[in-house]
């Protein structure tokens, strides 16, 4: 069986679903106590705002806002948030500031002034409630730099929603594809290397830290928010898979992703692995080299890029830069993040190196001394 998103066919997941389930108790009865204080004393933490980035004319349908209460956090910083505090926060879902394939995502401003980011699971999109756990259970235990991360939850009147970490300036989809974000002036190959490498960062955390690991199985540069042109953090574990399980890495399972960045192996057997992010990152890489999107017609950018990237001639690896970088790039690193590409596109997924692996070689391809 499984609950939370673990089997409970061993005593170490007995463990961690028994950890989950006290803090969520805990908050909860913290929840009861402040409003019971609150009930006591009369006292009313102040209502909460929205700055309005988005210069929507949409307005509220509530004509007062209703105040929202003091909840305590809990010791590991993530509490749960009633539903009236989300609605507040967000104006009402007011300013949407993304879409997933099963949510959307809305700007909130917090009670402390600070500012987060809702997504809102809807069952009408697929979004069962199952994975809403999953995601929550797999949100609760990852922390690292270069990975959203969550501030806090509403499970209440079947809205299911998730407050997470907000990062001001939109996906590298909307960096590289969309005419606002070019607006801004193209990406220059240092920030593309960089943004590569905290991605691989954040991979290699899931893959090799995480306990269990975390297979993502939706890496897309959609899912890529940066927090300016040189950093980014990967986001959406809506999808995610955990990989604790020997006997299940091996049973095939229904295909989930995004066309253009899935596994061919995983599209071929339905066998999900860390490897199957691995390719998917190599598509990413080949979407930051070209400025391409992941599906050029018919054809995936892997296909469609296949020849040119497994030439030794150089001019040839040269002719599949963005052209907005007009050639400035460095001939090297460009040769080198080309070979990480092709070896992550491998079709034998044993023959893909792991995330590790991937990060080392692009943090020394970034030594290289710029070309005169």
């Amino acid at each position: 069986m499984w609950f939370l998103g673990f089997s409970t066919s061993s005593r170490r997941s007995y463990l961690i679903i028994g950890a989950i389930t006290l803090v969520i108790i805990l908050t909860i009865i913290l929840r009861k106590w402040a409003i019971h204080m609150e009930a006591n004393h009369g006292g009313k933490a102040p209502g909460n705002k929205v700055a309005d980035q988005s210069g929507s004319k949409e307005t509220s349908n509530d004509t007062k806002q209703p105040d929202c209460k003091i909840v305590h956090r809990s010791s590991t910083g993530i509490r749960t948030y009633s539903l009236e505090e989300l609605r507040v926060a967000t104006n009402d879902f007011r300013i949407r500031i993304g879409v997933g394939a099963t949510s959307y995502v809305y700007l909130a401003e917090l009670a402390d002034g600070g500012y987060g980011a809702v997504k809102r699971v809807m069952e009408e999109r697929g979004g069962s409630q199952k994975m809403f756990l999953d995601e929550v259970s797999v949100l609760l235990r990852i922390s690292h730099p270069n990975l959203v991360g969550l501030m806090g939850f509403c499970l209440e009147k079947g809205e299911q929603l998730l407050l997470l970490e907000y990062v001001p300036n939109n996906s590298l989809f909307d960096r590289m594809h969309t005419r606002q974000g070019q607006s801004t002036g193209t990406l220059s190959w240092s920030n593309r290397l960089s943004i590569a490498l905290d991605i691989a960062y954040a991979l290699d955390y899931l893959h090799s830290v995480a306990d269990p690991p975390v297979i993502h199985r939706d890496i897309k540069s959609s899912n890529v928010l940066l927090i300016n042109d040189d950093h980014a953090k990967l986001a959406d574990f809506g999808l995610c898979k955990l990989g604790n399980d020997a006997q299940s890495a091996h049973t095939p399972i229904a295909v989930k992703g995004s066309l253009g960045y899935v596994d061919t192996n995983y599209l071929n057997t339905g066998i999900v692995s860390p490897k199957s992010d691995v390719y998917s990152f190599g598509v990413l890489l080949l979407e930051l080299i070209t400025g391409l999107r992941s599906l050029q017609g018919s054809f995936t950018l892997a296909e469609w890029t296949e020849e040119c990237r497994k030439s030794d001639n150089v001019e040839v690896l040269v002719g599949i830069l963005d052209p907005k970088l007009k050639g400035e790039a460095n001939v090297e690193q460009l040769r080198a993040l080309v070979d990480v590409a092709n070896v992550a596109l491998l079709e034998n997924t044993e023959d893909r190196p792991d995330m590790a692996q991937i990060a080392y070689r692009i943090s020394s391809c970034m030594e290289i001394q710029p070309q005169p």
